[in-house]
Parts: C-alpha cells; structure tokens; sequence
C-alpha cells in the first residue's frame, strides 16, 4: 500500500521515446502512374504510323491516266485524306501487310494477319488520342490488343525464330502477363522503401566510421611504436626475457611510411580538385 502511495505522489512519469515516427524518416511514397492498357507503352507498340501523304490517291486510281489531266477539284475527291477514314485504315493495313507477307497473295498467314492487327490498333490509338471518349472504339481496341497478344502467344510457342522476326519487322515488344499477379499496395511499398532507407543509412554511417578510424590510424601506430620501443628497453636493461623485437618494430615503421604517403597523395589530389573547381 504504501508503495502504491510513493508512486502516486512521485509525480507524473516522463517517457523517452525510442523509436522514430513516419514524419522524422525521409522517406515519401508516391502511387505509380496508371497507364491504360490501350496506350502503346502496354500494348508494345514501339513505334506509330508514318505520317500520311497528302497527294496520296486512292490505291485502286493510282497511275489512272483519266485522273492525270482532269482539274485540281476532281483530283482532291481521289485523295485519300478526303475520304472516309476506314479507307485510310485498308491503305496502312495493306501497307503492313506488304512488310511481311511470303508471296504476293499471302493474307491469311499468321504474319499477315498480325500486320493488320497490329495496323487497325496504331490507327485507333492515333483515333483515341484525338477523341479519349469513344467507349466503342476503346472497346474493340482492347478486344484487338488482347487478340495479338493471344496470336504471338501461340506464335512464340510453335515458332520462335519467326516471332522475333516479326516483333522486329512490325517494331513490337511482347510483354507476357506475370505468372502470379501482385497488387501495388502502400503499406508493402512503405516496408521496402524503410527496408532500403536503413541500409543506406548504416551504410553511411559504416563508411563515416571507417573514415574516423583511418583517420586515427597513423597516430595510433606512432604511439604504438614508442610504447614498443620503451618495452623493450625496460625489458633489456631488466635482463627479463624480450617479447618485442626489432623485426616488429621496423615492420610497423615502414606501416606508418607507407599510410603517410597515401596521405600525403591524398591531401594533394583534394588540393588539386579544389584549384580545378574554383578556376572553372
């Protein structure tokens, strides 16, 4: 009881925190970017469609020799920047197809039909960057993305050396999906982030302790070396057996020659830094 009453009238107690809270480490996590599976950094697309010619005629009219001497208003509706966009489309798509195809009637390989794909998503990404709010044209261009994927899938499986070669013809990157999807969450990113901040720190403070004893080395030899040499006075002029020879005292002065030479080297490269950077 009456220990009870000391605690009670000692007042209240002071604690003293050991630990660190979340505002005294430096640490800051930031949620990573959202990209939208149809935007060509996750589609694999590497590079965009080549700017089209504005004196491009339709491909059935090219070299048509009625178009050649009729009036620049009858030459305009034969170009293909003033007509519908799905014939843009067929013009880069045939285009494409033409990089890969293995003979003049091939439309139905796997390579041609990866060429079309891969030209309908480039044309409806450009679409998509001009109109973000078309949920049709999103739609069929995820339904596109996930086909070719399913398509070089099934290509990397049975015919690799052909895969690389079409990812380098049509410029692509296959990006196969994780084999155990992992969500991004704060808390785990914050434990890797504090996990990493603690080793640089101990790091640091490694290295800044490896400084101070180097720092201490050389005067630490030079005692080192009179109190060997003062024992082994005391032990010769008291005729006891000597412990601390001449070999090791030799040794440990061409120790302290050699660490003031580094120093001395050290000291002129810093000198000489300093000069180099206040002269720039």
């Amino acid at each position: 009881m009456n220990k009870l009453l000391n605690i009670a009238q000692a007042g209240p107690r002071q604690f003293v925190r050991e630990y660190a809270f979340k505002s005294d480490l430096k640490i800051k996590w930031v949620r990573p970017e959202k990209i939208s599976c149809i935007k060509p950094e996750k589609s694999g697309d590497l590079s965009k469609l080549s700017p089209l010619n504005p004196d491009e005629t339709l491909p059935e009219f090219n070299g048509c020799k009625e178009l050649e001497g009729a009036s620049e208003t009858v030459k305009s509706m034969f170009k293909l920047a003033n007509n519908p966009n799905y014939l843009t489309t067929h013009f880069y798509r045939d285009e494409m197809v033409k990089e890969v195809q293995r003979h003049a009637q091939d439309f139905g390989s796997m390579e041609a039909k990866l060429a079309k794909m891969t030209a309908t998503i480039r044309r409806y990404q450009e679409h998509m960057d001009e109109h973000p709010r078309d949920k049709i044209i999103k739609v069929r261009l995820k339904e596109l993305i996930d086909k070719r994927k399913k398509f070089l899938k099934y290509l990397r499986r049975w015919d690799y050396p052909r895969f690389e070669w079409i990812l380098e013809k049509l410029d692509l990157v296959y990006k196969p999906p994780p084999a155990h999807f992992h969500w991004i969450t704060r808390k785990e990113s914050l434990q890797k982030l504090t996990d990493t901040y603690c080793n640089q720190l101990k790091e640091e403070r490694m290295d800044a302790y490896h400084e101070e004893l180097k720092a201490q080395q050389i005067p630490f030899i030079e005692e080192a070396i009179k109190k060997m040499e003062l024992v082994r006075k005391e032990q010769i002029a008291c005729e006891v057996p000597v412990t601390v020879t001449e070999k090791q005292i030799n040794d440990a002065k061409k120790e302290l020659e050699q660490l003031v030479k580094l120093r001395d080297e050290a000291d002129k490269a810093a000198i000489r830094q300093k000069n180099d950077e206040s002269y720039n």
